[in-house]
């Protein structure tokens, strides 16, 4: 492997890729405690836990995620992030009040999609019943 300067890191979310680009460096947490890695770290995966993600950018410009639970992989000069929920914050200090409020939010969309997805199982269920009936 030639050594690199820089690697590609992506940053996923379910729906959407939150970051993509280059970075000199980043710093995550896993089960057993932060890391960092650089460009030409070994390869590895690793399972990340509800944290601070930071990746500083080959100018030195750091990006501040707050990320929930989610899987690194590291490949040659790829960092590819998947995450179940994250926002990008200014700073730490914004950080905590961003990833608050966003996560709230997204906890009561979760909420109501359980919701109706309830009610539409227990209605199906109601219709299956309905046809299982002996007609006269």
């Amino acid at each position: 492997m030639s050594m690199a300067r820089d690697m590609q890191v992506s940053l996923r979310l379910p729906g959407r890729v939150l970051f993509a680009g280059p970075a000199a460096r980043l710093s995550a947490t896993a089960a057993d405690g932060g890391f960092g890695i650089l460009p030409n770290h070994v390869d590895f995966v690793t399972a990340l836990v509800p944290s601070v993600l930071l990746v500083t950018e080959p100018d030195g410009q750091e990006r501040v995620f707050g990320i929930d639970e989610g899987l690194l992989v590291k490949k040659g000069h790829r960092v590819d992030i998947a995450v179940r929920r994250a926002v990008e914050g200014d700073d730490l200090d914004s950080l905590r009040e961003t990833v608050g409020r966003t996560f709230a939010e997204m906890e009561d969309d979760e909420r109501v999609a359980r919701a109706a997805l309830s009610r539409l199982e227990a209605d199906m269920v109601r219709r299956f019943s309905i046809l299982r009936r002996p007609h006269p």
